[in-house]
């Protein structure tokens, strides 16, 4: 079963800048990871619009940034990649998942500060 995720916040852990890294949402006052599943450039680029960090170059795969060591919160997320936020996209339930932290999702967006 499918539904909305409702309103969340969202960050990027352990990227090279502010812009790119292992996604995270808070849920219940505690963050934790997105599963890779059906993870591709729609869902990167609504986590980049969402954190105001311009385009989604890459959706990054199998724990690219690293595994997270939080609450697996959300699998399955499709967004069509016109929200403004990802709670607009659907997923399975808070805290569904089949997944391990070896399928955590990662984004790179175009607004990314590499360090010099």
């Amino acid at each position: 079963m499918l539904m909305f995720v409702g309103a969340a916040e969202v960050r990027l852990a352990d990227g090279s800048g502010r812009c790119d890294g292992r996604v995270e949402v808070k849920h219940q006052d505690q963050w934790g990871t997105v599963c890779d599943d059906n993870w591709d450039l729609r869902e990167a680029k609504v986590v980049c619009k969402q954190l105001g960090c311009g385009t989604a170059l890459s959706a990054a795969f199998s724990a690219y940034f690293g595994r997270g060591s939080d609450p697996i919160w959300l699998d399955d997320v499709m967004c069509k990649g016109t929200e403004a936020a990802l709670s607009e996209c659907t997923a399975k339930p808070w805290g569904k998942h089949d997944c391990g932290h070896g399928e955590d999702a990662g984004v790179v967006c175009s607004g990314n500060s590499h360090p010099t």
